[in-house]
């Protein structure tokens, strides 16, 4: 999705594009297509029910704009935003995860719990299956705690077995984690990993959703959701997973994406790791160990395999930038020439040689 200029939103803009969000059938084309159309969300909503038809949206997103459920909702939500730690990232405004930014469908709206910054972090995207075996469990959960300790946040569905595991083991190690929901975040499913999700809330993780706060489950948004799991992250790995899983679609986009893809093989004999396998044969990265992981993000983007190269304080261009000012990640992409995805990995890098540091989404140079 292509970022217009960036200029403040008002508290009545705001509330009007809370209302377009709430709309049915309205999904990130229709609504980037209103604003371009209009130039806000205010304008869309007081045009005529003809302009809507012009531009070929449905019938049933024109005639509820202004129903009385459609202003109640937008009201609940900005209620919600005023309290701790709940947040609202709009696509075109620059606290939206810029990595995220870049792919064709990103949500227009995405409501946080817990801490916006570290989406700016480099992320690794961690997937399988809802019923997964013990060694699956253990493996995701072992991987998880060595790239967290690696420096990524570790993203995932918040879901059921490999998700749930990923996502524990990343907060063991004092690590930082994101979940992103099939539903709104006042509808939490599944109901059994709300502890789970109110622990990486309170430990400065997030848990975000692109659902209006009271969408309830629905078979058609999990699939949907799973775009922004590895449009968020620089890769993803797949623990352990059947032909029919999920987690397929989630690496199927990842690749769309330009993003990476890993896997891990299993035994022949075990159903849940036919995905893997069929994911190895596709071309995915086949992942033994998180060298495996690391190798393939530094080979890429073409960076360096010598940690000590890539982190020299005289040479590197991205801490020259820091030492001179704070940038956000996309900050630094533009002010370097550098990819976005690069950008990242370097950092990852920088931060676990103590060189930087990301702060409410801007990264410092560390002063020794």
């Amino acid at each position: 999705m292509s970022m217009p200029t960036v200029t403040p939103v008002s508290p009545a803009e705001l509330e009007a594009r809370l209302r377009l969000h709430r709309l049915p059938e309205l999904g990130a084309a229709r609504f980037k297509k209103l604003l371009e159309a209009f130039g806000s969300a205010s304008k869309a909503l007081s045009a005529p029910a003809s302009a809507w038809r012009a531009l070929g949206l449905p019938l049933a997103c024109s005639e509820v704009r202004r129903s009385t459920d459609i202003r109640d909702g937008a009201s609940h939500a900005l209620a919600w935003l005023e309290r701790p730690a709940q947040h609202l990232l709009m696509w075109d405004q620059p606290d939206y995860p810029a990595l995220l930014a870049q792919i064709s469908d990103a949500p227009p709206l995405l409501f946080v719990a817990g801490n916006p910054g570290i989406l700016e972090k480099p992320q690794l995207a961690m997937v399988g299956s809802r019923r997964a075996s013990r060694p699956g469990m253990d493996t995701a959960a072992a991987f998880s705690r060595s790239l967290a300790g690696a420096g990524f946040v570790i993203t995932s569905g918040l879901a059921l077995g490999i998700d749930a595991a990923a996502h524990q083991a990343a907060l063991d190690v004092g690590g930082q984690t994101v979940g992103v929901l099939g539903t709104g975040l006042e509808k939490f499913y599944p109901q059994r990993n709300r502890c789970l999700a109110d622990a990486m809330i309170a430990s400065g993780s997030a848990v975000l959703s692109e659902f209006p706060l009271d969408a309830g489950p629905s078979a058609g948004n999990f699939p949907r959701r799973n775009r922004i799991i590895s449009g968020l992250s620089l890769g993803v790995l797949v623990v352990e997973a059947s032909v029919a899983s999920g987690s397929l679609i989630t690496a199927r986009l990842a690749a769309e994406q330009g993003r990476e893809v890993f896997a891990m093989p299993g035994s022949i004999h075990h159903p849940g790791a036919r995905g893997c396998h069929q994911l190895i044969r596709d071309g995915a990265v086949l992942v033994e160990t998180i060298e495996h992981i690391l190798e393939a993000l530094r080979g890429w983007q073409r960076l360096p395999l010598s940690t000590e190269t890539c982190t020299a304080v005289s040479a590197h261009p991205l801490l020259k930038l820091l030492h001179a000012a704070p940038h956000t990640s996309e900050a630094l992409a533009d002010a370097s020439g550098w990819a976005l995805p690069k950008v990242l990995v370097a950092l990852t890098e920088l931060e676990m040689d103590g060189r930087a540091v990301c702060e409410s989404g801007r990264w410092f140079a560390r002063v020794s």
